[in-house]
């Protein structure tokens, strides 16, 4: 018998074993595939992926940044128009660029069986692994406070910053009527836009809050959206009400090192951070919130599990990686983006006068009425002031890609 129980424990190593090697080997051959692609070039003026596009022979081709095109992208296309509105999801973001530096650290190969299952081994829809090494990010960078403080992920920013204003919104119970949501002009159309969409009986979006401040009723059931710095006008702003009725939600999408100074790490009560604007990866849909109060942690939670049952697996797995090779480069990243950011800028600043993060023009002449056209008509694309609530004698321009 004991010949028997030997001959099928070596059967099930030999299995066992081949399996191990096939697992490493798919793997090594993934890795190496992502490699490769990485180190498509494409004359710097676009990217190659491998869910990107594929020529003839069944090979990456590069995806080309706005002006350029050509195989390889080096060829320049006269009298473009150069879009300062928004970038092609093509073009290399700073941050992106850097990291590919160090493609190795920062590589992602997913197993077909990965990541099958709704939740963690907690039940949760949260990786409590990427939710420590946020906290590890905010201390090393010193831009939140997130010690003792409860963290939800959600779908990019966009996702966070709806569920944050359903969860305080079921704070604010004291009348009948919806919870006026407010933002400081100009504000981030984003804010705007979601309420107006979302037309809940819970919230409804009212405008600047300084039309409020000084009425009896302006600080009476009120969600503030705070932006800081704040899109488009790059300003460091604070909340212009106050209250016991008074919510507020700090987007804080740019308060990293690589946009602002940083004079001290921000401490309020529920503040919004993206991993697009930290890392570049807007296509991931990775966002986060640090909040004090549980019980808006655990309504927020309720928001994510309804609306999408969580955030992607993913989606988690690949904003591990790309913060885990973050930290481990220490400022390095930081200090590249700020030396990419300050070369842009000065070469903005030698046509237009700079704001950070943005770029917030004003048409000064009388005549110039519609800031937006008259850019247009010098091939230059903007966003038209009254999207964030001001006058059409502003656009908003993003800073140059290259």
């Amino acid at each position: 018998m004991w010949y028997v129980w030997c001959v099928l424990l070596l059967y099930f190593s030999i299995c066992c074993l081949s399996s191990i090697i096939m697992w490493v080997l798919n793997n090594s051959r993934a890795a190496a595939e992502a490699e490769a692609v990485a180190e498509i070039s494409c004359s710097g003026h676009g990217i190659a992926s491998l869910d990107g596009f594929f020529g003839n022979g069944n090979e990456p081709v590069c995806e080309c940044n706005t002006c350029y095109k050509g195989p390889d992208c080096s060829n320049f296309i006269p009298h473009c128009t150069a879009n300062a509105d928004r970038y092609h999801p093509a073009t290399h973001d700073m941050m992106n660029n850097s990291l590919c530096l160090h493609s190795t650290s920062s590589a992602l190969v997913v197993s077909g069986w990965n990541g099958m299952s709704y939740t963690y081994n907690d039940n949760t829809f949260f990786s409590q692994q990427l939710e420590r090494l946020i906290h590890k990010l905010h201390a090393f960078v010193g831009n939140a406070i997130t010690r003792n403080r409860y963290i939800v992920f959600g779908a990019g920013s966009t996702q966070v910053l709806s569920a944050a204003a359903y969860a305080l919104s079921l704070q604010n119970t004291s009348s009948q009527s919806p919870t006026r949501v407010v933002a400081s002009i100009p504000y981030h159309t984003l804010h705007k836009d979601q309420m107006e969409y979302f037309n809940s009986e819970k919230f409804k979006f009212e405008g600047d809050p300084y039309t409020w401040k000084n009425r009896s009723d302006g600080t009476a059931n009120v969600i503030e959206f705070v932006t800081t710095p704040n899109n488009p006008d790059g300003r460091l702003s604070g909340a212009i009400l106050d209250g016991p009725n008074v919510k507020t939600i700090y987007d804080r999408a740019y308060y990293w090192p690589h946009f602002t100074p940083i004079p001290a790490p921000a401490d309020e009560d529920l503040m919004v951070f993206t991993l697009s604007k930290l890392t570049g990866h807007a296509g991931t849909r990775f966002g986060w919130a640090i909040i004090k109060d549980e019980t808006v942690f655990n309504r927020m939670v309720t928001h994510m599990k309804m609306n999408s049952l969580g955030v992607s697996k993913d989606a988690q797995f690949r904003a591990f990686k790309l913060l885990k090779a973050l930290l481990e480069e220490g400022t390095g990243i930081f200090d590249f983006a700020h030396r990419t950011m300050k070369r842009r800028w000065e070469r903005l600043a030698a046509i237009i006068s700079s704001s950070n993060p943005y770029a917030w023009l004003k048409c000064e002449r009388e005549e110039d009425k519609d800031c937006y056209e008259v850019l247009m008509a010098a091939n230059i694309i903007g966003r038209r002031g009254n999207v964030f609530g001001s006058e059409d004698h502003y656009v908003r321009l993003r800073p140059p890609l290259a």
